[in-house]
Formats: C-alpha cells, sequence, structure tokens
C-alpha cells in the first residue's frame, strides 16, 4: 500500500513538473508536504540540497543540545537530591550553579535550533511559491533606458526610452 502511495505522487509530480504553467498554491502545497519538491516543481534543483542541509543540520543541533541539556539537568538535579556540593560530569566537577548555567545554555541553544528548523521549513515554503510565481519572469539583456538629447526648431530636451 506504501508502495502505491509513493508511485501515485511521483507520478503527480512527474506530470506537473513538466507543465509549462506553474501554480504557487501547488508549489507551496508540495513543498510544505515534502521539503524541495516545490523546488523541483519549478525547476529549481540546485536549491534541494541547501533546503536539506539547513533541515539536516538544524535537526542535529536539536538532538544535540537536547541530549546535553538532559545531561546537565540530571546532574543538577543529583546535585540538589545528595546534598553534594559538586557533580562530575564527563569527568569534570560542577557546582551546582555551574550545571545550572550550563543547562540554561543548552535549552537556549535547542529552543534557537528549533527556531532555525522552523525557518528553514517556512522558506522552503514561500521559496517555492515565489518560484511558480516568478517562472516565466523575462531576465533577458534587452533590459535598457536610452538617453538621447533632440533638438528641432522650437523644443529641446531629451528623449527616454525603456526597452525591456
Amino acid at each position: 500500500m506504501k508502495k502505491v502511495y509513493i508511485l501515485f505522487i511521483c507520478t503527480l509530480l512527474s506530470l506537473s513538473v513538466f507543465s509549462q504553467v506553474k501554480s504557487p498554491k501547488k508549489a507551496a502545497i508540495y513543498s510544505a508536504i515534502l521539503p524541495g519538491t516545490g523546488q523541483v516543481y519549478t525547476k529549481k534543483y540546485w536549491k534541494v540540497p541547501i533546503i536539506y542541509a539547513g533541515i539536516l543540520s538544524s535537526a542535529y543541533y536539536i538532538n544535540e543540545n537536547n541530549q546535553k541539556y538532559n545531561l546537565y539537568k540530571s546532574a543538577a538535579i543529583n546535585s540538589i537530591n545528595n546534598n553534594s556540593s559538586t557533580q562530575i560530569v564527563n569527568g569534570n566537577d560542577y557546582s551546582y550553579s555551574e550545571l545550572k548555567i550550563l543547562k540554561d545554555y543548552y535549552r537556549r541553544n535547542r529552543e534557537i535550533s528549533y527556531f532555525s528548523f522552523i525557518a528553514v521549513y517556512v522558506l522552503n515554503v514561500v521559496d517555492a511559491s515565489v518560484g511558480a510565481h516568478l517562472y516565466h519572469f523575462n531576465v533577458s539583456d534587452d533590459i535598457s533606458l536610452n538617453i538621447t538629447p533632440f533638438s528641432n526648431f522650437n523644443n529641446q530636451g531629451l528623449n527616454l526610452s525603456l526597452n525591456f
């Protein structure tokens, strides 16, 4: 059953990638379901590794900071429960105040990592939508502004012509 869903999603995505009209709503939905698929839909393949690098690095730091937060939190609780002035963590002696500072430090870093994960995810969806909006935007070299002076018997001035 899982293979049928994967085949169905791949078929829909392949049909929509080759269409000429790109829907911003469809690109945003694709990226919301699976990050990077909106960029594939708008044929911006080079952005997919950047998105996954941001998501995976944020997830790594969430995990790393959460482990250290829990380690120092349990050490601080053990320090209080045992009425000891120091606690040994990873071969180092820490006082309760140092453990509390380390616990707060890793909690803060974990929260920042959550925010960065959410920011990368939201930027992925916004980028896919904007990419679909600008899919047919013409970026040719023929965009120019020509300024030439003109003069006739009664008038003098500048002639402005904009080519795009």
